[in-house]
């Protein structure tokens, strides 16, 4: 499973007045799609906390093409791009019930050691998991 899908509704809070999506919730929606992501291939953000190891962001990147707007019904798709030995990299596509593509974005992120704060290696499973991909 490289892609998944996750859908959600734009709600009033997340517009400006114009009604347009704030830039920031992308950030918001792409780690949605992404814990979702994880979920469905039978790991856990939390699993991994509770051993010790968090996956914070060390980059992000959008490219917004149109606007997402109140009330939309978003498709947010989650693209497995790649795995090394301590980062995992996703790519994303947001696109409203029309189709249309609104949103592109990258991520990447560390596997860190909670008390070192240290890039490490991910547990076993996780690797077991990605290398099927």
């Amino acid at each position: 499973m490289k892609n998944f899908e996750i859908q959600l509704r734009v709600r009033y809070a997340e517009t400006d007045q114009m009604g347009v999506v704030y830039h920031g919730n992308y950030a918001q929606y792409f780690e949605m799609g992404r814990v979702e992501w994880l979920r469905n291939l039978g790991l856990s953000y939390k699993k991994l906390e509770d051993t010790g190891v968090m996956l914070p962001v060390v980059s992000l990147s959008m490219n917004y093409k149109k606007p997402a707007l109140y009330d939309d019904l978003l498709t947010v798709r989650t693209i497995f791009k790649s795995q090394t030995t301590v980062k995992i990299e996703f790519d994303y596509e947001i696109v409203n019930e029309q189709g249309e593509l609104l949103t592109l974005g990258n991520s990447v992120l560390v596997f860190v050691d909670m008390k070192t704060k240290k890039p490490v290696v991910p547990p076993a499973y996780i690797i077991e998991r990605l290398s099927s991909l």
